[in-house]
């Protein structure tokens, strides 16, 4: 393998890719969270010395104990690679000059003008240009607009005098994490990779393939791959939002929209089954899309259609407290001094990730309108929402029974959900997650 790359790559490419078929290369990750621990891990499981860098010393300071903050990375894979330091976390940067290869697994959110914040990627990018040496390969992994790899990182790289696809390699290859997938994670999930230049390209796969077990895919740019993580977004963003807009006029129409589904996904063809619920949550599906808006617009174009998706999708909060009023009010009880027991913070079932979740505006709403509640999430012991700080309580008979409407808002496999459905006064589940139980309640209401 090695013979054939003497004839096609430079010096500097060769010598990397050579380190990576050798497990000899050190591999930096940058930021320790969702996406980068459990990438950290699996390239040193491969075999790669590791160092993660991260600016929350909480964070370093677990993983150099061997302790898992992340669900989809096992303890024990954790603890051993850390034992046999295969993996060390710091927060100090400077290290970064002992890397041959580094990627950034940082957060991109969005700001308060839906415009995204790439203030965390650029930082990365400086720390690196720092120690920035000759044949290090750098890639990016957040997910972000097409054009930041080489519009913001690359000529922040190039700040150290040296020239990119020349001197040193960059690449994009999208994250593709599923908090609480059973079946695919960071090891077996396919891997798209474009890079500044084909050799740039070829050195960030030569790296996935030694670390991973899914197809590497290769694309022309990186600006491809940074488009093809927004398309897979906007893909269910769009698909998620007609179902929910289905909801809304099945309810209207007196249609059980479950029943809809479970009747369309019938069809062998043409047909993809997505479903309804609070609202969306996550780092990823509620919040990439708009990425896409805001560089749109440098085009002079208007995406209508993410928009109005956008609209529906972040209306369904709204939606379910209103439906929790009209429950309410067939048993002649305001929301305003009622009792909730919402079922789940979690944005999707057995994970302990809230972020964006659609029960922080529920729990919002609820507050507006003089409701109280109580949030029972067997994933999530306490949370943090706008500077307050929330605990949650464990099911039991008697929270359930002083409540006057059990709200299910994420459907976790581990809830008791035969004493729900015995001891709520009324239930609204918005995530259909009684449909295996047997309920014949005229208190029992879907989205």
């Amino acid at each position: 393998m090695a013979a054939a790359f003497n004839q096609t790559f430079s010096p500097l490419a060769e010598k990397l890719i050579h380190k990576f078929l050798k497990k000899e290369a050190v591999i930096g990750v940058v930021g320790l969270g969702y996406v980068g621990l459990p990438l950290a891990v699996e390239k040193a499981k491969a075999g790669f010395r590791v160092i993660g860098f991260d600016v929350q010393q909480t964070r370093v300071d677990l993983v150099n104990q061997g302790s898992n903050y992340i669900g989809d990375v096992v303890d024990s894979d954790l603890l051993q690679i850390v034992n046999e330091r295969k993996l060390v976390a710091t927060t100090d940067y400077s290290l970064i000059n002992e890397v041959d290869a580094v990627t950034i697994c940082v957060p991109t959110p969005l700001d308060k003008y839906q415009q995204p914040d790439t203030s965390y990627v650029e930082n990365s990018a400086k720390e690196i240009a720092k120690y920035l040496k000759p044949g290090m390969l750098v890639v990016l992994e957040s997910t972000t607009y097409p054009g930041t790899t080489e519009e913001v990182v690359k000529p922040i790289l190039e700040q150290s005098g040296l020239k990119c696809g020349i001197d040193f390699f960059v690449a994009y290859s999208p994250e593709r994490v599923d908090p609480g997938n059973k079946h695919f994670n960071t090891k077996n999930t396919p891997k798209v990779v474009g890079g500044i230049s084909w050799e740039c390209t070829k050195v960030a796969s030569t790296m996935y393939k030694e670390v991973l077990e899914g197809e590497i895919y290769e694309v022309s740019s990186p600006a491809v791959a940074e488009m093809e993580k927004i398309y897979e977004n906007t893909f269910r963003n769009i698909n998620i939002a007609l179902a929910n807009e289905m909801a809304i006029l099945c309810n209207k129409m007196g249609i059980d929209i479950w029943e809809v589904i479970d009747a369309a996904k019938t069809k062998p063809y043409g047909f993809m089954a997505f479903y309804p619920g609070p609202g969306l949550g996550g780092h990823c599906i509620p919040i990439d899309p708009f990425y896409l808006t805001w560089k749109a617009r440098e085009y002079n174009y208007h995406t209508r259609l993410i928009e109005v998706a956008g609209e529906i999708n972040n209306s369904m909060p709204d939606f379910v407290v209103d439906r929790l009023i009209s429950i309410l009010n067939t048993k002649k009880k305001p929301l305003n001094g009622s009792k909730i027991a919402i079922l789940g913070v979690a944005y999707k079932k057995d994970i302990d990730d809230y972020r964006e979740s659609p029960v922080l505006k529920i729990i919002d709403i609820l507050e507006s309108k003089g409701a109280s509640f109580v949030i029972i999430d067997p994933y999530v012991k306490s949370f943090k929402h706008d500077g307050k700080r929330y605990e949650t309580t464990e099911i039991s008979e008697t929270t359930l029974q002083d409540a006057d409407i059990t709200l299910i808002t994420t459907d976790h496999s581990n809830v008791d959900y035969q004493m729900v459905i015995q001891h709520s006064k009324l239930i609204l589940d918005t995530r259909n997650a009684l449909k295996e139980h047997d309920v014949h309640l005229e208190n029992y209401f879907r989205l």
